[in-house]
This record gives structure tokens, C-alpha cells and sequence, in this order.
């Protein structure tokens, strides 16, 4: 259990604003956090705990880049104030190494050059983890519906959805 003590940042007047006290599971660990009661769920996760893998890209819940599961299904993290997940099982994908082991979808990710400058891809990841313990990633155009809300700059889509149907077709037990 880990205590976390947040300050305001810098800039920002030193006035009283309202805080929550919060206990958010994440990766297997628990944390017990007070904070501003419009932190969101990625703000906490990267500025309030340093864990940088989910992204801040559109800040508008349209680009997928900060996708995190939370009791095994995926949100954008950037959407959610914090205070709604307390107690609740968050995942990251700083999480789904096990044992230092990479997860099957990253892998593949990686076999498949599933990535270019990389930004998207912990989102995408996430994503494509969900989608497949969903069962939902049976045809091409299923993995292309349910993978929508995930941008990519570079255009590596083809490559992703080798990926994705790489670990599908492999049988890999890729749901957490």
C-alpha cells in the first residue's frame, strides 16, 4: 500500500480547492491518493504516480492514446475523473508484463512492427488486449470496427491488425 501526497503544480494559485481521498488499484498495487477532485484518471496515473504509458494525445477521448482497462475493460482514461475508479482494478500497460515476461499482444506488436514513432501504441495495445478477451476480434473488419477508437498518426494500421490477428489465431490466452 502506498501513500501519495499530491501538491498543486506549479502556476496554479495556492487556493483551496476541493480534494477527494481516493484507493486506486493499479497493475496489482494499491494507492491511497488525495487530490483535486477533477484529476482524471490519466493525470493521476501519469503526473500523481509516474506511470507514463498511457498517453495524452487529443485530451478529447478521440485518439485512444491513454486506453487503460479498468475491471478488464477499456476507457480512456482522459475522459475519467479519478475519483470514479476508486477501489475499482485498474491496468496499465505498464502492467501486462508478468514476471518481466512481455504480454503475447505486445509480442506480437513487436513481430509484426506493429508501431512508428510509437505514441499511440500502449493505447493501441490495451485496445487490442480488451478486444481480443472480448472475443471480438474474429474477422478483419470486426478488428478494424472494435480497434476504431484507436488513432494512428503513422498509418501502421495494417500492421496492427496483423498483430492482433496473429495473437487471435495463434490461440494465445492473451486476456488478463
Amino acid at each position: 500500500m502506498k501513500h501519495v501526497e499530491t501538491k498543486a503544480r506549479p502556476g496554479e494559485a495556492a487556493q483551496e480547492l476541493p480534494t477527494v481521498e481516493v484507493t486506486l488499484n493499479i497493475n496489482g498495487e494499491e494507492y491511497h491518493l488525495r487530490f483535486d477532485s477533477r484529476v482524471t484518471l490519466l493525470d493521476a496515473l501519469r503526473d500523481h504516480l509516474g506511470l507514463t504509458g498511457a498517453k495524452k494525445g487529443c485530451d478529447q477521448g478521440a485518439c485512444g492514446a491513454c486506453t487503460v482497462l479498468v475491471d478488464g475493460k477499456r476507457i480512456v482514461a482522459c475522459l475519467a475523473l479519478a475519483a470514479q475508479y476508486d477501489g475499482r482494478e485498474i491496468t496499465t500497460v505498464e502492467g501486462l508484463t508478468d514476471n518481466g515476461e512481455p504480454h503475447p499482444m505486445q509480442e506480437a506488436f513487436a513481430r509484426h512492427d506493429a508501431f512508428q514513432c510509437g505514441y499511440c501504441t500502449p493505447g493501441q495495445i490495451m485496445s487490442a488486449v480488451s478486444l481480443e478477451a472480448e472475443g471480438r476480434a474474429g474477422t478483419e473488419e470486426d478488428i478494424c470496427e472494435f480497434m476504431s477508437g484507436n488513432l494512428c498518426r503513422c498509418g501502421a494500421y495494417s500492421n496492427i491488425r496483423a498483430a492482433i490477428r496473429d495473437v487471435v489465431s495463434e490461440g494465445n490466452d492473451a486476456s488478463l
